[in-house]
């Protein structure tokens, strides 16, 4: 049996093991491959960064665990921004089974941040109602939420200072895994109570959101662990997506160089069976 044809049946396991170590290594070390940043995921960085100081910035995190390898490096990055920015953040969530999640990535970060719940940010949690609770946002924050996450009472909260609704918010984003998610913010929110919007989504739903970006309805989107990745450079504080994005670029290669050399040792194991 020559070279060619060991090659040809070498053990599936051992492939199995290499795109295992493609995978793994990056995510362990991961070495910050270049990422060209894309203009819809440069709007929201730059709408953020162009806010001045206590301007209130609101967050709907509308997904939950099955979306966090996608959405939760998205949240990170744009609360250590906001954080940065000192400005002041509005959590919440459209999903019940996201509530927890959300408590946590808002309490990690305010904490690497050092910033001050009641003061510089307030989790509001989650309310029955779907997109009605939206509706009654912009009616009244204080009659949706009258207590936070954590039971305190809204009103008098220094963070919600000169906030009455969503009609007194500087800009919002919607993280959303489905629905409701970025649409219902815009077309309960936005286009009743006339804020700015920006909005984040998995891979897979933001083909789906692009006709409001192009029509200016929105005014940047991040999309999936790329646009993750680009917001992490963006704010210089890499993380999870690049490290993910390390990862895919790891396998990608790995399997364009497998499929390579498995056509490599195909055609010279036939013209060695020809000159035989």
């Amino acid at each position: 049996m020559t070279f060619a044809e060991r090659m040809l049946k070498i053990d599936r396991r051992i492939i199995f093991l290499v795109i295992g170590l493609c995978t793994l290594l990056p995510l362990l070390y991961p070495v910050g491959l270049p990422i060209k940043i894309s203009p819809e995921v440069r709007g929201v960085y730059d709408h953020i960064e162009s806010l001045p100081e206590r301007s209130v910035v609101f967050l709907s995190f509308d997904f939950d665990p099955a979306s966090k390898p996608e959405l939760h490096p998205q949240a990170i990055a744009l609360l250590r921004h906001a954080f940065k920015k000192n400005l002041r953040v509005v959590a919440m969530t459209l999903w019940v089974t996201g509530t927890g999640l959300a408590d946590q990535i808002i309490t990690q970060v305010a904490r690497e941040m050092e910033k001050e719940n009641g003061k510089d940010y307030v989790f509001l949690g989650w309310s029955p109602g779907n997109t009605a609770v939206i509706i009654n946002l912009g009616q009244d924050l204080y009659k949706a939420f009258p207590s936070d996450y954590g039971g305190k009472p809204t009103k008098g909260l220094p963070v919600l200072d000169g906030v009455h609704s969503l009609k007194d918010i500087t800009y919002l984003v919607g993280l959303g895994a489905g629905n409701p998610g970025v649409e219902a913010w815009y077309v309960f929110g936005k286009d009743k109570y006339r804020f700015e919007m920006g909005g984040g989504c998995t891979g897979v739903m933001a083909p789906g959101l692009y006709p409001l970006l192009r029509s200016g309805q929105i005014n940047g989107l991040i999309g999936g662990l790329r646009g993750a990745a680009e917001y992490e450079s963006l704010i210089d504080r890499k993380g999870t997506a690049v490290a993910g994005m390390d990862a895919q670029s790891a396998t990608h290669a790995a399997i364009v160089l497998l499929v390579i050399m498995c056509n490599v040792f195909y055609f010279a194991s036939r013209a060695q069976q020809g000159r035989g």
